[in-house]
């Protein structure tokens, strides 16, 4: 049986498609698209039309999740998008479309629900951090079951489970008050003048096929391009900055970010006495494993288990593995 999981986020829409023989996984193929919810809502059918066929033909769809924070909204679209069976991950695990309409809360932001199927897989005692293009789980998992104190995003970020930054569109400023360089210390300008793709653009650790997401000045995804944001931030441009100061910027910026999850992943760690960290996302190794590191604690891959493009969608996968069970 073929089984469809969607996560869909505020920014992305990821599919993973499995094919089960029973609990068995044969197969697992996946695809994503930018999806900018706060803009383009109303393409969010044809976007699950056009992920499905990329894949395989709507009429080979057993199954299909979906997770949202709007959740009614994208209930109603999926209903209306597929004629197959339905559920919906929530934090209690896989509800129907009834149950939904009763407590919708409970699916609003838990796809990290989804991901933990996956984590057991590698440890039944971990705790796992995934760092998406916006936002970074971390779900601390025991005897196989997550265990995370915080069930709303609103409580996580209060319990160190959820920290507010990720690989991609992450607005510089959030996170940085001042940026090292040629032994001086720049305030930053508190604009939307660069984001972390541009940083990770610039040190060569994702490509422009990576950089899915809207630039904020509207100009290309080249190195070039993001270098002139960057100088932006110090209020420069590359006339007054040359790459190499934009490279020795990055550097700061990105080890910065790290702090920033470790501080999180240490909250967790004291909390839930922990001390094997399991990564996946887009940030698995740009900044999970270094965060983990950072605090001398022990760190596993599901690239493992899964190819980098099957971490980057890894809540799709435990969608479609908790309906596999669901049905």
């Amino acid at each position: 049986m073929k089984v469809a999981g969607f996560d869909i986020g505020g920014a992305n829409t990821d599919l993973a498609v499995i094919d089960f023989k029973g609990d068995e996984i044969k197969n697992i193929e996946v695809d994503f698209a930018y999806l900018p919810m706060w803009s383009n809502n109303d393409d969010l059918s044809k976007v699950l039309v056009e992920l499905i066929k990329n894949i395989c033909p709507v009429d080979e769809i057993d199954a299909v999740d979906t997770k949202k924070d709007g959740v009614l909204d994208v209930v109603a679209k999926c209903e209306q998008t597929f004629d197959c069976p339905i559920a919906y991950v929530g934090i209690d695990g896989m509800m129907s479309k009834e149950e939904i309409e009763k407590t919708p809360l409970k699916a609003a932001a838990a796809n990290w629900i989804a991901t933990a199927q996956i984590a057991t897989l590698i440890s039944d005692d971990c705790i796992f951090i995934d760092t998406g293009s916006t936002t970074t789980d971390i779900i601390p998992i025991k005897n196989g079951k997550e265990c995370a104190i915080g069930k709303s995003d609103f409580d996580r970020s209060a319990t160190g489970e959820l920290v507010y930054t990720g690989t991609l569109r992450t607005n510089l400023a959030s996170f940085l008050d001042k940026v090292e360089l040629n032994g001086k210390e720049y305030r930053v300008a508190s604009e939307l003048f660069a984001q972390t793709a541009d940083v990770y653009t610039v040190l060569d650790l994702i490509g422009e096929d990576d950089y899915i997401c809207d630039t904020f000045d509207g100009e290309s995804k080249s190195k070039l391009d993001c270098a002139k944001r960057i100088a932006r931030v110090v209020c420069a441009d590359l006339e007054m900055l040359d790459m190499d100061d934009i490279v020795e910027m990055c550097k700061f910026i990105h080890q910065k970010q790290v702090e920033q999850i470790a501080d999180g992943l240490k909250q967790v760690h004291e909390t839930q006495n922990l001390d094997l960290i399991v990564t996946t996302g887009l940030g698995k190794d740009i900044l999970d494993k270094k965060a983990a590191e950072l605090l001398g604690l022990e760190v596993k891959s599901m690239g493992d288990i899964l190819t980098d493009d099957e971490c980057t969608v890894a809540p799709a996968v435990g969608t479609a593995v908790m309906m596999n069970k669901y049905v």
